[in-house]
């Protein structure tokens, strides 16, 4: 620690501070474009510049100055700097008068206008008036994708979109060309971006020169209503603020939160809002004698499933929950199944070997996101971080970054992570060959005093998932991943309902699959779920969702429900945290929230459900499963549970895991209504094709 005096009030700071947090710790206020908390220092903007007692005749640049570099005073006293002197004052000002030498001006027609850090600093610490008439330079826009719209123009060369692709996302997709007055932000080859973290570059951009295209000249900050929620896009449960003005989302925004997303959400998360108005369910729809779906009443809806229900055996009615239900509606599902008498109930769409009866800590990430950055060895089995969960990718990148000696291992299909890794094997006699220590990589994590293993879903959804997990069971035991300070054992989920369901065991008993249920279901319930393998469907099918996808399309009675940002409601994340998500708007037309839907069709079956509010249902959901009353809070898992899954491992026989996700930007139902994420799909597509293109010829466009 160092004791250091910041206009005359002594404080004691760590000696790894730089002037600048020094300062702020001591209740200063420092301006500054080109420093940013999470990147590197590039001291460019002279901004944050402060005099330093007994220093240079001259201002010092804070973010780059440490507080062991100053040295003290002829009599040992602490050293002294001071934020608020002449001397600072013109120095300011002259920096914020150079910055607006060549910027438009334009505000009244900015999108940033109302959140722009130069708007807010020119006022509170710049000059009344301007010396230069000189010609404005003006700079060419550039096109970096359809999400980011680019007036070059306005850009001070903060660096921070430099900074972040480069340290962050990994892309290393745009830098800075030309000196002085020729000096350009740019992507090099004018083409988009890569990256699925890149709208997180309007947020850190200080200035209008990188905006949202999808939301050029659609609202005022000043006009929205602002709604903290957390992200259902994945399973990570990112917090994020929905903005909306009247009943419409017109953004969603990252929040701060160390401990799962820092202050990053990924693209899909930014950019699905206008996914959230398209192809609507706003009113039930009935399926006629000749196969087509008709607007019909809520009456007549519930009649047609109460005359089915009626007609079917109470062991063949089925329920699948969707990736994005809530923990209230897949409770109050399979009370309503086992009060008809059934209890085939699955929140795993894509057949999981995950199972509640193996115990919590066999199905969540049990070091935690935060845990990333304490981990000095990764084995990552059948999973695209990048893809499945790109945020966490960005934690794992950092820590990379962090020391040079983080070993990480892959078993599953190749890919660009945005990192090194040492590449193990495509399947399952990779990862036979490294539990039985044949692989030097399980020596390193033998070694490793905190290793992580990451466990993808790919690897767990074939016939032999539940064997899979026993071995990675077996080898977390064995490399010592199991310990009582910690457990490395992680499970990565693509599903934001996927923890929850387990945690409620909305799962059903002597091994069977979703699979098997829609195949031997008389009466098949759809909460939301428009992934599952409906080819083999044949009774009959009630869909309650917000979207007309493929769910939908099967479904001979349609009852239209709220999307994730028009309901309040319980998520448990991948690390089982749980989380409340607020309503942000109304859902349209007559869609009403999942449990309201749920809770009428019991009285029309006859089997009314003991709740008639939400608080109600939250009461029962509580009284049965207490952690879940914990909001914010992990109820952690045992250890003995997985070193007892690891002790009976059955024959693994197959070929490789299969790549995790085929498309980033359609995953879900939104997302495939939203015409922002079809544009970033099809672009994904062209440079898929043109890198297959290049594999098989060799050749290199440039």
């Amino acid at each position: 620690m160092a004791r250091i005096i910041v206009d005359s009030k002594e404080i004691e700071v760590p000696d790894s501070y730089t002037l600048l947090q020094a300062a702020e710790a001591a209740g200063a206020v420092i301006p500054r474009f080109c420093f940013h908390e999470r990147l590197s220092v590039p001291g460019n903007c002279r901004m944050c510049l402060v005099e330093v007692k007994g220093g240079p005749p001259k201002p010092v640049s804070s973010c780059s100055m440490g507080v062991r570099d100053l040295r003290p005073g002829a009599n040992g006293e602490p050293p002294e700097i001071f934020t608020n002197t002449p001397m600072v004052k013109k120095a300011r000002e002259g920096a914020l008068e150079f910055l607006l030498i060549n910027h438009p001006l334009d505000c009244p027609i900015c999108d940033q206008g109302g959140e722009c850090d130069l708007q807010d600093q020119a006022m509170a610490f710049g000059r009344s008036s301007s010396r230069y008439a000189e010609d404005k330079r003006a700079v060419e826009d550039k096109y970096i994708g359809p999400l980011i719209k680019t007036v070059m123009t306005r850009c001070i060369h903060c660096t921070r979109c430099v900074r972040f692709t480069a340290e962050i996302a990994g892309s290393d997709e745009i830098g800075l060309t030309g000196r002085g007055e020729d000096a350009e932000i740019t992507t090099y080859l004018q083409r988009a971006l890569t990256s699925e973290l890149q709208g997180n570059i309007i947020d850190l951009c200080p200035v209008g020169a990188l905006t949202a295209r999808p939301y050029a000249f659609h609202a005022r900050p000043w006009e929205l209503t602002k709604t903290e929620t957390v992200d259902v896009m994945d399973a990570m449960g990112c917090a994020i603020r929905v903005d909306t003005r009247g009943r419409e989302v017109m953004r969603i925004l990252p929040r701060v939160n160390e401990a799962i997303n820092e202050e990053w959400i990924s693209d899909k998360t930014r950019f699905v809002w206008d996914g959230l108005r398209r192809q609507r369910l706003d009113r039930p729809y009935l399926r006629q004698a000749r196969g087509r779906l008709v607007e019909t009443g809520w009456a007549e809806a519930f009649a047609a499933i109460r005359q089915a229900v009626s007609k079917a055996e109470k062991g063949s009615i089925g329920a699948i929950a969707g990736d994005m239900a809530t923990v209230e509606e897949m409770y109050a599902l399979k009370a309503l199944l086992a009060a008809l008498g059934s209890d085939n109930v699955d929140c795993r769409q894509d057949n999981t070997a995950l199972h509640g009866q193996f115990g919590r800590a066999s199905y969540i990430f049990n070091p935690t996101i935060a845990g990333i950055d304490e981990s000095d060895a990764l084995l990552i089995i059948g999973s695209n971080p990048r893809l499945e969960a790109a945020v966490l990718n960005a934690r794992i990148r950092k820590r990379s970054l962090k020391s040079g000696d983080y070993p990480i291992g892959l078993i599953g299909a190749r890919e660009d992570l945005r990192y090194p890794y040492t590449y193990l094997g495509a399947g399952r006699e990779s990862l036979k060959a490294l539990a039985a220590g044949e692989s030097s990589f399980f020596h390193l994590l033998k070694k490793a005093q905190k290793p992580l293993i990451i466990i993808g879903q790919a690897a767990l959804c074939d016939h032999d998932g539940e064997e899979i997990l026993r071995l990675i069971a077996q080898i977390a035991r064995d490399t010592a991943a199991l310990r009582a300070d910690w457990n490395g054992f992680a499970v990565l989920h693509r599903a934001a309902a996927r923890v929850g369901g387990l945690d409620i065991g909305f799962t059903p008993p002597g091994g069977k699959k979703a699979v098997d249920i829609i195949a031997s279901s008389d009466i098949l319930f759809l909460l939301g779920a428009d992934e599952a393998d409906l080819s083999a469907k044949k009774g009959f099918t009630v869909y309650i969702g917000s979207h007309g996808d493929k769910g939908a399309h099967a479904a001979d009675v349609i009852l239209p429900a709220a999307a994730y940002t028009e309901k309040s409601g319980i998520y448990v994340n991948m690390e089982g945290r749980v989380q409340m998500a607020a309503r942000a708007n109304f859902a349209p037309g007559e869609a009403r929230e999942d449990w309201a839907i749920i809770r009428a069709l019991s009285a029309i079956l006859g089997q009314v459900l003991p709740f008639d509010s939400l608080s109600a249902l939250r009461k029962n959901l509580f009284a049965d499963y207490p952690h879940l009353a914990g909001i914010d809070k992990i109820l952690p898992g045992k250890a003995a549970d997985i070193i007892a899954l690891g002790d009976k491992i059955g024959v693994i026989k197959g070929q490789a895991f299969p790549p995790a996700v085929q498309d980033f930007y359609l995953t879900n139902p939104i997302a495939r209504a939203s015409a922002v994420m079809a544009e970033c799909s099809a672009l994904a597509h062209q440079r898929r094709l043109a890198g297959s293109k290049i594999e098989k010829t060799g050749y290199r466009h440039v």
